[in-house]
């Protein structure tokens, strides 16, 4: 039997000039959730994605070790504004990607999703965790 070490799925929203889209995002809030992230995973749904949640503010940087799919790792500010987009992370690769600015909360999402939706820095994220 599997059990996961995630929380059911929670709704969380992204705001861009094309419109809102939901995502159902499993929740990475300690140690050992953001540690194995999405990794050994061999699909993603479009509606689908993880949220890390920090207590802490910083310059993050996410790498794709041991993980099979490619991702858009999107960085969040505490007040939900986007401060920057890992386009399409490249699977396996350990190569870190930084955030490029102070962040709270990363988002990752099925590798593309960010263009399809046209995300940019200065969106916004809705979820109970971003004030």
């Amino acid at each position: 039997m599997d059990i996961s070490p995630y929380t059911a799925p929670e709704r969380l929203e992204v705001v861009s000039a094309k419109g809102k889209r939901l995502f159902a995002v499993e929740i990475a809030a300690n140690f050992q959730t953001r540690a194995q992230g999405m990794m050994c995973r061999t699909k993603l749904a479009d509606n689908e994605g993880m949220l890390f949640e920090f207590q802490d503010v910083a310059e993050r940087a996410f790498w794709m070790n041991n993980t099979l799919i490619p991702l858009d790792i999107i960085y969040i500010a505490p007040d939900g504004r986007i401060v920057s987009i890992q386009k399409n992370a490249r699977p396996l690769d350990r190569t870190p990607l930084p955030s490029q600015g102070m962040a709270s909360g990363v988002l990752e999402v099925r590798g593309g999703m960010s263009d399809k939706l046209g995300l940019k820095p200065g969106d916004q994220v809705i979820h109970p965790f971003f004030q």
